[in-house]
């Protein structure tokens, strides 16, 4: 039996003030949850003294573990915004300060905050238009904004339908879709197969995939989920600089054909993940196309510099097939906010599917699902416009020029600083460098590097716990060393003399070489 409307109406009144509707009357409540929270963070961020507050990891885990969760409301939701940033907030890794630089985890700009609200209160689904009719049209702004940024031509041409591009989550769902359309390719112009139709063709065991030893591991990964295992990945020498060999890629192809396999894809870098390497584009685009390779640039990290006045060192990035590009490193948007670009549109096609429910053939209005991996994805091409709009190329380029001239300084400084070692050149912003009390110009045996590794180790992890910097810890020929991440433009050298100061002093208070 059906209830009544009274009925219905007495119950909905249970639920209706936690929604955002279009009755003037429940405005309040949204406009009151908003901001304050935004009070409270900011209360909390003009507190914070530490990247990490230092309690105990145990402790921590065992606070949260502890919340609770109830059949009924534990509390007004002031209180418990007010809980939930006293606890989680002030306990979490503090991207703001100084002395947070680990990863390439940035600061996020305010433009793109206040996007944020505007992206979860409006709940598009960038699937299809008619869930995201604004939304569509501002993603595809976007990405043919981006296309143009990085060289690409709109236009269809006698060779290819005009360049494209889809918001994705980042990296790692950028370099997936750019190798998994690679793959696609290849198949198709070498039996006419359809993988989307028919799997892994017969000779899929002999594809290759190219990338230097200090390539992301999402490449590795890519290869994996894509079915063709790990071991399709092969890695090329790098120079001194940790760039791909040219040399080495056209050995390692010729190498790779001699044995009847199939190099189908090279992976370029720009801006490898320690190093900040960027690999030689132009090269390797011109050995891609002799080999009718599909070119993919990993530009996750260094892409950015397009906006700088180091934009040369992008040259080539134009004549990639692909080009993944990050924005919640070097354009300072919040997590998540990526981009996979491609030269022609066309090879789109290879993740298209139909659904009766969602985007149908005869539909005329554009379904970004037609070309995304994913199908409900968020309306993230808002955060960089406005971005964009509020600060302008220019300044986004200034902020760039700034950390990198910033991160030569801060690697002389480690060079001039007592007990502690640079051990590499600093190309995009990151430095490499390890605590070494017993620096010597002689060779060190053994034992005493595999003690300076295990110090460097040891220092890493206990700076973190005890709230007094977070760095990053990585290996470079073999030999653990500690990474500072430079990507707050905040940041000026004094930061990094206090920084350098700490580390030092909390070394010999350990006492770890004792």
């Amino acid at each position: 039996m059906m209830k009544n409307s009274n009925q219905n109406s007495n119950h909905n009144s249970d639920w209706s003030d936690v929604f955002v509707h279009l009755d003037p009357q429940a405005q309040p409540n949204y406009l009151n949850a908003i901001a304050h929270s935004a009070r409270e963070l900011s209360a909390m961020f003009t507190t914070v003294k530490a990247p990490y507050s230092g309690l105990e990891p145990a402790k921590l885990n065992e606070k949260i573990m502890a919340m609770p969760i109830g059949k009924t409301p534990i509390a007004p939701l002031a209180e418990i915004i007010t809980n939930n940033v006293n606890l989680i907030g002030k306990n979490s890794i503090i991207v703001q300060h100084p002395h947070c630089i680990a990863h390439l985890h940035t600061p996020p700009l305010i433009p793109a905050l206040a996007a944020e609200t505007i992206i979860s209160a409006l709940n598009q689904s960038m699937d299809s238009w008619d869930q995201a009719s604004s939304a569509t049209y501002v993603e595809q702004k976007m990405t043919d904004w981006l296309c143009e940024l990085f060289g690409y031509d709109l236009v269809q041409s006698a060779t290819n339908n005009g360049a494209d591009g889809v918001f994705t989550s980042g990296g790692t769902q950028s370099n997936l879709m750019g190798l998994l359309l690679a793959r696609d390719r290849v198949v198709e112009q070498t039996s006419g197969e359809s993988v989307q139709k028919d799997g892994l063709p017969s000779y899929a065991e002999k594809l290759r995939i190219l990338c230097s030893h200090t390539s992301h591991f999402t490449v590795q990964k890519s290869a994996s989920l894509m079915g063709l295992g790990e071991r399709a990945v092969v890695t090329v020498a790098t120079d001194e600089f940790g760039c791909l060999g040219i040399d080495a890629l056209k050995a390692t192809i010729a190498d790779l054909q001699s044995q009847d396999l199939m190099p189908f894809c090279v992976v370029g870098t720009a801006g490898t993940t320690d190093l900040g390497a960027i690999d030689d584009l132009q090269a390797i685009a011109a050995i891609s196309e002799q080999h009718n390779m599909w070119f993919h640039v990993d530009g996750a990290y260094g892409g950015a510099l397009i906006l700088s006045s180091h934009k040369d060192r992008l040259a080539g990035i134009e004549l990639a097939d692909s080009i993944s590009t990050d924005f919640h490193k070097l354009f300072f948007q919040p997590i998540s906010c990526g981009a996979l670009l491609i030269r022609d549109n066309h090879n789109f096609k290879y993740l298209l599917h139909h659904a009766d429910y969602l985007n149908r053939e005869t539909d005329e209005l554009p379904n970004l699902v037609d070309k995304s991996i994913a199908t409900t994805k968020r309306f993230d091409a808002l955060k960089l416009l406005m971005s964009m709009q509020a600060l302008g190329t220019d300044k986004f380029g200034a902020m760039y020029d700034h950390l990198i001239s910033l991160t030569q300084d801060v690697g002389a400084l480690v060079k001039a600083t007592d007990k502690f070692e640079l051990l590499a050149q600093p190309q995009l912003s990151t430095v490499l460098f390890r605590y070494n009390d017993l620096i010597t110009s002689g060779d060190v045996s053994t034992e005493r590097e595999e003690q300076i590794c295990m110090i460097n180790q040891r220092l890493r992890l206990d700076l973190l716990t005890a709230g007094q910097a977070v760095l990053g810890e990585t290996k470079i020929n073999g030999y653990t060393c500690l990474k500072l991440t430079i990507l707050n433009p905040c940041l000026q050298l004094h930061d990094f003399e206090s920084l350098f100061t700490k580390i030092a002093d909390f070394a010999e208070l350990q006492a770890y070489t004792k």
